[in-house]
């Protein structure tokens, strides 16, 4: 078994490993994966040290909770792992409920026959809550997500949805932490501004955020990380490959950027990154995912495997060795802001 660092989750009393499997490609993203097939991907994360699972209503329809309480019971881990869910998001029956339009149009493959229905409401997040311990079994979350609030996802809608959770959703989650039904509140979305506008007006202790800082994306640097620090909010990393170009570099088959067509602008700086992972011997996955985890606001990354293959490829990768050199030669290049935080030695 793998020894991974922890890191606590701001003021929270939850600490989590450098490392997280986040539960997307286990729950029918783009691969339709049998229950065995998860649950072979969880021990083998177990196994590899990862002792935080995130997962959410939306993946799957339930799915992923399902599966992930089921796996967690069976094989008696649960006391020894931190586990992440989010609200937001009320389930329905798919037969008497519209498909919602959404910014990605992701279609789950042999989802459960459910769809979701936005309620950031006081009502709708103690629903969420509530049917999200009974798809996981669980008596109690240890960290709880609100999932997708802000422009990003919501567009010309955001307003109507911050609204109701200013109104009550707060006062909801508030209640959720303080009797100790969770340990740690945030957020789960595809932006910082959202993080940083919540983290103003409600003690939040941690947030999920997607694809926002990466090789490729350094806009957090600007401010937003710092004020985050300062108010011990965690990040908790995920999309850190911007869903696929910076695992596979531009020769991969099925390279993504953002779940869509990489921009010739993204590919020519991709290029660029990958010459100097040539030139000192570092894998691209590495240099991505040690990055970022060298942000001090960062406590985990967070990241999406759907085969025990790929766990342990993300383990390794965090465990490479990756000279300070590699990293100044980024910087000189201009492939990296002056102002980044990188690792302090070689690993």
């Amino acid at each position: 078994m793998t020894e991974l660092e922890t890191r606590p989750l701001g003021k929270s009393k939850v600490r989590v490993s450098s490392l997280g499997l986040g539960t997307v490609p286990l729950s029918g993203f783009n691969a339709d994966v049998s229950y065995d097939e998860f649950e072979a991907t969880i021990l083998a994360g177990y196994a590899a040290g990862i002792r935080y699972f995130d997962c959410a209503p939306m993946y799957g329809f339930g799915k992923s909770e399902h599966y992930l309480g089921h796996a967690l019971r069976a094989n008696k881990l649960r006391e020894n792992v931190v586990v992440s869910t989010k609200v937001g998001r009320v389930l329905k029956p798919a037969s008497r409920t519209k498909k919602l339009e959404t910014v990605y149009g992701i279609e789950w493959i042999d989802p459960l026959p459910f769809l979701d229905t936005y309620d950031y409401t006081y009502d709708g997040v103690m629903r969420a809550f509530e049917d999200s311990q009974h798809r996981l079994g669980l008596d109690y979350i240890d960290v709880l997500l609100v999932h997708d609030v802000g422009r990003a996802w919501h567009g010309d809608q955001s307003e109507f949805y911050w609204n109701q959770l200013r109104a009550s959703g707060y006062k909801a989650l508030d209640e959720l932490r303080s009797t100790g039904a969770v340990s740690a509140i945030g957020l789960g979305v595809n932006e910082t501004e959202s993080v940083v506008g919540v983290a103003r007006e409600f003690s939040i202790d941690c947030s999920l955020i997607a694809g926002r800082y990466t090789l490729l994306n350094h806009a957090p640097l600007e401010a937003a990380f710092d004020e985050l620090l300062q108010r011990n909010v965690s990040v908790i990393a995920g999309g850190i490959f911007n869903s696929g170009i910076l695992a596979t570099g531009v020769s991969g088959p099925a390279a993504t950027y953002d779940y869509g067509k990489v921009p010739a602008a993204v590919v020519e700086k991709v290029k660029a990154i990958e010459s100097v992972c040539l030139r000192y011997a570092v894998s691209l996955p590495a240099a991505a995912m040690q990055f970022v985890y060298a942000h001090p606001a960062v406590a985990t990354l967070v990241m999406g495997a759907k085969s025990a293959f790929e766990v342990d490829q993300n383990v390794k990768a965090i465990n490479e060795t990756i000279p300070t050199a590699f990293w100044d030669a980024l910087t000189e290049a201009n492939l990296l802001p002056s102002n980044a935080p990188l690792p302090t030695a070689a690993r």
